[in-house]
């Protein structure tokens, strides 16, 4: 388990960061609700009556004069951006960069098979992105009870909950996307959450291509939709827990066979 410990140690600098900025913001966003309440009901009434660029973002589906709904919308677009782009940075370099850096050779002359390294890095990535969620998670009930608002359980579980299956995916397919790459990945992870934040809005936009949303996983951690019919998406999930399993496949399969320089 020294690789784990060695890649925990590497990316805890940039752990703090993304999960500082992210916790910030969204104790910040909870702890202005009580002064935009009483405001936030027209407000909301004034942004649902916007067409399209409400259908894009749910506006028109939820009442921002509740807290769930200032929330949903508010810190969803937090949670659901910052912790995509953090699960794409900390996945999609961790099979190349031992190439880009230099340290490949040292690494696999160690008693290590590739399968080991492939197992070590992708449970690193796990448990950056597991430990984000559960530090934002605690800190927005804490920041809720201090404001005295009633906490709706069932739907800040749902949110939460999708949010961070939709994290592990975009992970999972930039983690599969490193194994290919042999030089700087950054872009390209910021691309993959990009497009998949993207197909979304698009989805919500126009219902003939309202299948876009069983192609991202922002589809079915959409805080509007969530909120408005108070269940999760099953089906859809399941897409992306395949997806996702196609993708780690792929990396153990394209990191165990490829000429690494």
């Amino acid at each position: 388990m020294s690789l784990l410990k060695h890649e925990l140690r590497q990316g805890r600098t940039a752990f703090l960061i993304w999960t500082g900025a992210i916790a910030l913001l969204l104790v910040l966003c909870i702890f202005l609700f009580p002064e935009m309440k009483e405001e936030m009901g027209e407000i909301g009434q004034m942004f649902s009556n916007m067409g399209a660029f409400s259908a894009a973002f749910g506006m028109d589906r939820l009442n921002f004069g509740t807290f769930i709904g200032y929330y949903a919308i508010e810190c969803g677009n937090v949670l659901g951006l910052g912790g995509a782009f953090f699960a794409a940075l900390c996945a999609v370099e961790s099979l190349s960069k031992e190439e880009r850096m230099g340290t490949a050779e040292f690494l696999l002359t160690h008693p290590v098979s590739r399968r080991q390294v492939v197992r070590e890095k992708l449970l690193s990535v796990l448990l950056r992105i597991t430990a984000l969620n559960l530090i934002c998670y605690a800190l927005v009930l804490i920041s809720a009870l201090l404001i005295k608002e009633t906490i709706p359980w069932k739907e800040i579980n749902m949110l939460h909950l999708a949010y961070f299956i939709m994290q592990l995916e975009i992970g999972a397919i930039c983690f599969g996307l490193s194994a290919f790459l042999r030089k700087g990945a950054i872009g390209a992870g910021l691309g993959v959450a990009v497009l998949a934040y993207m197909l979304n809005i698009i989805a919500n936009l126009t219902k003939s291509v309202e299948f876009l949303k069983n192609l991202t996983p922002f589809g079915y951690c959409d805080g509007a939709e969530i909120v408005s019919q108070g269940r999760l998406f099953p089906g859809r999930m399941g897409i992306g827990l395949l997806i996702s399993f196609l993708c780690l496949a792929a990396a153990y399969w394209q990191y165990g066979r490829k000429d690494i320089r």
